[in-house]
C-alpha cells in the first residue's frame, strides 16, 4: 500500500515536470528557447532547487476551464542557491495557457515572495506570459495587484530581478516594471501594455512586435530594461553575474571577494586622457574599467541615456555603484533620461549598502524648449533628490568640467559627498570660459573696436580661465578636498573605502519623503 502511494507520488512528479506536454515542449526547444525547468537548472547550482506547489492546480470552472486543469498551473516557484548564496525564484511556464495568470499562479508567486523577504534573499522571476488569464476575469487581476503589493512592500529590502524570456503583456510588464532590474532577450521577449493589433484598432498605428516592446526599444529608447541578452542562456548568465555584486538583503553588505589586483596599481595612462582641448571627448569608461579591479565593469543600462554611465565594479574587492558622465556622448550634459537613470541607480546603491563613486565630467543640464517642455527642472530635481538621500559612502573624483548647477547635482561636497578629489585638470566654475566671459565682460567687448573684439574676448577668457576654470578654487573652500594625481586615483579611492568602512548617517525621521516624480 506504501509503495503505491510512493509509486503514485512519482508519477504525479512527472507529470507536473512535463507541464503542458511534450509537444509544447518541443515547440519551445525548436525555437531554440529553453523551459521554464531548464532556466532555473541554468540558474542555480545543481542540485539546491527545492520546488513548491508542485501539485496546486487553477479553481476556475468557466468556459470549459475545469477540463484544462495542469499540476502546478502554468508556474514553478521554490528556492535554491546561486553560487552559494539562497535566492527564491519562479518561472512562468508558457506551455500551460500561454504562461496566463491565474490567481493560483499568484499564489504562488506571493508565497515565495513572501519567504524571500522573511529570509532576506533576493527573489528572481523568469518571465515569460501571455498576461492575465482571460478565463478568470476579476480573479486574474486580483492576482496582479497582489504580486504588485509585494513588489513595493519588498522594494529595498531584498533585491528583485526580472528576466524577460518571451512575450510579456498587460499586467505581466507591470511587476517587472517594479523591480529593480530588467533582462531581456533579444527576438524572443518583449514587453507592452497592449499588442500591435490593439494599438492599431484604437489609434490606427500600425507598428510589429519587434519595434513596439522588443528588448532593442527598452534597451536604447525607453529606458525599462536594464540589459539586452543573446539569449535564455546568456540572460541567465547575466542574472548570475548581477547577483555576484549585490547583498542578499538591505541588512548586509554586499559580497566581499578576494582581489588580486594590487591596491596601490598605478595607472600612468590617466595622467594624459584629458585631452588639452576643453572640447575635446574622451571616454569616461576607459577611466572608471582601469581604475575597478581587474578592468571587470558590469554596466547598466548600457544603450540608454549614454551620456551618462552607471554600474557596478569592484575596489579591492568590494562591490561600488559607479555613476560617471560621459564626454563621448552630447559632451556629457544631463538631459531627462540621464537624470532619471542615474537617480534610480543612485537610490538603488543606497538602499542596499553600495558605496557610490561619481566620475563627474558635465558642462551641465540640456537647455533647449523640447527638455523645458518635458520636465528636464522635475527630472533633473530626481538626481539631485538621490544624491542628497544616499548615506552610504560617496567618493567623487572631478576629472574635467563641473559647470554651474551640474557641479551641484553630481555628488558634491554639499550633497553630503564624503570624499571628493579632482584632478589638475578639473574646471570648478558656474559655466565655461567662453559663456562668463560674454556675460561678464560683454561691455568691455562690446566697446572695443569691432577689428579687436576677437583679442579682448580671448583675453578675457584667459583670464577666467585662470581664476575659475581649475580645481584650486573649490580646494581653497574645502569644496574639494585634494587634488590628485589622476595616476593614483585608484589608490586614492581604495584608502578613502577602507575609511569610511564605518560611516555611520542617518535622515531625518520621517514616513518618506516626497521625490519629485
Amino acid at each position: 500500500m506504501i509503495k503505491e502511494k510512493i509509486s503514485k507520488l512519482s508519477e504525479m512528479r512527472k507529470e507536473a515536470k512535463l507541464g503542458g506536454g511534450k509537444e509544447r515542449i518541443e515547440k519551445i526547444h525548436s525555437a531554440n528557447r529553453l523551459t521554464a525547468r531548464e532556466r532555473i537548472d541554468l540558474l542555480v547550482d545543481k542540485g539546491s532547487f527545492e520546488e513548491f506547489d508542485m501539485f496546486k492546480l487553477h479553481r476556475c470552472v468557466d468556459f470549459g476551464m475545469e477540463n484544462k486543469k495542469t499540476l502546478g498551473d502554468g508556474i514553478v516557484t521554490g528556492h535554491g542557491t546561486v553560487d552559494g548564496r539562497v535566492v527564491c525564484l519562479f518561472s512562468f511556464d508558457s506551455t500551460v495557457l500561454g504562461g496566463s495568470l491565474s490567481k493560483t499562479i499568484s499564489e504562488k508567486i506571493c508565497k515565495v515572495m513572501e519567504l524571500a523577504a522573511k529570509i532576506g534573499a533576493p527573489v528572481i522571476g523568469l518571465q515569460d506570459s501571455g498576461g492575465a488569464r482571460i478565463q478568470e476575469g476579476i480573479e486574474s487581476l486580483a492576482g496582479y495587484a497582489d504580486i504588485f503589493l509585494r513588489n513595493v512592500m519588498y522594494s529595498g529590502v531584498i533585491p528583485q530581478i526580472s528576466g524577460m524570456f518571451g512575450p510579456c503583456a498587460g499586467g505581466a510588464v507591470y511587476s517587472p516594471a517594479l523591480t529593480d532590474f530588467n533582462i531581456m532577450v533579444r527576438g524572443t521577449s518583449y514587453m507592452f501594455i497592449t499588442g500591435p493589433k490593439v494599438v492599431q484598432s484604437v489609434t490606427g498605428e500600425q507598428v510589429s512586435t519587434e519595434e513596439l516592446g522588443g528588448a532593442g526599444i527598452h534597451n536604447e529608447r525607453s529606458g525599462v530594461a536594464h540589459f539586452g541578452a543573446d539569449n535564455d542562456q546568456d540572460a541567465i548568465e547575466k542574472i548570475k553575474r548581477l547577483l555576484s555584486f549585490l547583498p542578499s538583503n538591505n541588512m548586509d553588505d554586499p559580497p566581499l571577494i578576494d582581489c588580486s589586483d594590487p591596491a596601490d596599481r598605478k595607472i600612468p595612462q590617466l595622467d594624459t586622457i584629458v585631452p588639452d582641448n576643453p572640447n575635446q571627448p574622451y571616454d569616461m569608461k576607459e577611466v572608471i574599467r582601469t581604475i575597478l579591479d581587474n578592468n571587470d565593469f558590469m554596466e547598466v543600462q548600457e544603450g540608454y541615456a549614454q551620456n551618462i554611465i552607471v554600474g557596478f565594479g569592484r575596489l579591492n574587492g568590494k562591490t561600488v555603484g559607479i555613476v560617471g558622465n560621459q564626454p563621448n556622448v552630447l559632451a556629457g550634459v544631463l538631459d531627462i533620461n540621464a537624470s532619471v537613470k542615474s537617480a534610480r541607480f543612485v537610490r538603488f546603491c543606497d538602499a542596499f549598502n553600495i558605496p557610490i563613486i561619481t566620475f563627474v565630467d558635465v558642462p551641465g543640464f540640456m537647455p533647449g524648449t523640447v527638455q523645458e517642455y518635458n520636465g528636464i527642472i522635475r527630472h533633473g530635481a530626481k538626481l539631485i533628490y538621490a544624491y542628497a538621500e544616499a548615506t552610504v559612502p560617496k567618493l567623487t573624483v572631478i576629472t574635467r568640467k563641473a559647470y554651474g548647477g551640474a557641479y551641484c547635482v553630481m555628488s558634491s561636497k554639499h550633497m553630503r559627498g564624503d570624499i571628493n578629489y579632482a584632478w589638475p585638470t578639473a574646471e570648478i566654475s558656474v559655466m565655461g570660459p567662453s559663456g562668463a566671459v560674454e556675460i561678464i565682460f560683454r561691455k568691455d567687448i562690446m566697446n572695443a573696436p569691432e577689428n579687436e573684439r576677437d583679442a579682448v574676448k580671448k583675453q578675457k577668457e584667459d583670464e577666467y580661465t585662470e581664476k575659475f576654470a581649475n580645481p584650486y578654487r573649490a580646494a581653497a573652500a574645502g569644496y574639494v578636498d585634494d587634488v590628485i594625481d589622476p595616476s593614483s586615483t585608484r589608490f586614492r579611492l581604495i584608502r578613502a573605502l577602507e575609511m569610511l568602512e564605518t560611516k555611520h548617517e542617518k535622515n531625518p525621521p520621517k514616513k518618506h519623503g516626497n521625490i519629485p516624480l
